[in-house]
């Protein structure tokens, strides 16, 4: 029997939004894992999936990050999914040179519309509402630059705090949590979204671009975001009952590999001989 056991968790749909493949802090090889072990109908990659400014400085594309597109193609050439959707970001504001783009079930475009089981979604990454990246250019990608210093520091502390046996701290996460101008930023930008969901006459929106995954319900619309691929590893899926959660990479894996051992060892009892008793390390 082989060691590696093929499990594939089915959703109706998954989203993704800032992987940011270009940057070291990217999580390319997580993302990778988890799109691998899990199936869906609709794979929507919201925005900053590519990080267009860091590569145009100092970024680095690595082979992982072209593995990410060669399984997307996978995806695409073996139509394994009815429908994947790639929204514009800030950071991959290049794809504005060939929107819209389709190619069979691909499609490259600013804004989508989802139909989920029991709602429809206005979905956006989401920079546009942020006025800082709509209206101020130059003071994004200089507030990208502290980000990105933040990033540096926090890989070398989270070393430390592995060697030592402790669990990942995020210190950009810290701070947005503790500055009251952040804190007024992401509520004001959340209650815009909500607007806008509105008027488009849909009961939900979906969108990303702030690392914040939530789900929440505000004036009566369903507000979703699915987090980051830098720090938090997060992503929304839904369910075939229509049901959303967020799924965080590390609780996933856990899962995963729990119930991959219980399926091996339900392989193994089943294969030897009733008198003979199966141990487990």
């Amino acid at each position: 029997m082989s060691d590696s056991i093929s499990m594939k968790t089915v959703y109706k749909t998954i989203v993704l939004s800032d992987i940011h493949l270009g940057i070291k802090a990217s999580k390319a090889k997580q993302v990778i894992h988890f799109l691998k072990h899990s199936k869906c109908e609709t794979l929507i990659l919201n925005g900053d999936i590519i990080d267009g400014w860091q590569l145009r400085k100092n970024g680095k594309w690595k082979k992982q990050h072209s593995n990410f597109f060669k399984h997307i193609i996978n995806l695409i050439s073996k139509s394994k999914c009815d429908e994947i959707i790639y929204l514009r970001g800030n950071h991959d504001d290049f794809l504005d040179e060939v929107m819209p783009f389709s190619l069979g079930n691909f499609k490259i475009k600013k804004h989508h519309i989802h139909y989920g089981v029991h709602k429809k979604y206005f979905v956006t990454h989401g920079d546009i509402f942020d006025n800082v990246t709509s209206q101020f250019r130059w003071l994004a990608k200089l507030g990208d630059v502290g980000y990105t210093f933040l990033l540096w520091i926090n890989r070398h502390y989270n070393n430390y705090r592995e060697r030592k046996g402790l669990p990942y701290f995020s210190l950009s996460q810290t701070i947005k949590a503790k500055v009251k101008s952040a804190v007024s930023f992401i509520s004001d930008y959340e209650t815009e979204l909500v607007k806008v969901a509105k008027a488009r006459r849909c009961q939900g929106v979906i969108c990303g671009h702030i690392h914040q995954p939530a789900i929440k319900t505000i004036q009566g619309i369903e507000y979703m975001n699915s987090g980051d691929w830098v720090e938090t590893l997060s992503a929304l899926v839904e369910d075939v009952n229509g049901n959303w959660r967020i799924i965080f990479y590390t609780d996933w894996l856990r899962e995963h590999e729990a119930q991959k051992a219980c399926v091996k060892n339900t392989l193994l009892t089943e294969l030897l001989p009733t008198n003979v008793a199966v141990t487990t390390p």
